[in-house]
């Protein structure tokens, strides 16, 4: 399965472009930096570029990763830099993300209500049977 080659309007490309750069995420100016107009509804655009703008948002940690480990590097030079703890949170939170410090968890999902087969209980002489009575 191939995934078809999209195609972009002037406005959208300019969009996602002023998103990443000079709006630096704010959506409602990359609009204007793209020439929308006041009345475009922000759902309209970011609706129909919800996976570019992810993509984006990814690129956009990968690219800092580095920077935020240098973050954590510099706090170990220097612990009591100000605002030291709120830098290695910041860094942590890019470098989670970023799949570097914290892998994901696989987590195996069953159906709902599974049925888990135990061996027969062994019994003892010792042991009355609850079944035979």
């Amino acid at each position: 399965m191939t995934k078809e080659a999209k195609e972009y309007t002037e406005k959208q490309l300019a969009f996602l472009d002023a998103l990443a750069g000079p709006a630096r995420g704010n959506i409602r100016e990359a609009m204007n930096i793209a020439g929308y107009s006041q009345q475009t509804k922000q759902a309209e655009v970011v609706g129909k570029l919800r996976e570019e703008i992810m993509e984006r948002a990814t690129m956009i940690l990968a690219m800092n990763a580095p920077k935020a480990a240098f973050g954590i590097i510099g706090v170990l030079d220097d612990p009591s830099a100000m605002g030291a703890r709120n830098s290695v949170s910041a860094a942590r939170e890019i470098l989670d993300r970023t799949g570097i410090v914290k892998k994901e968890q696989i987590e195996v999902k069953g159906p709902e209500g599974g049925i888990f087969i135990m061996p027969p209980k062994q019994v003892t002489n010792d042991e009355p049977d609850d079944n035979l009575a």
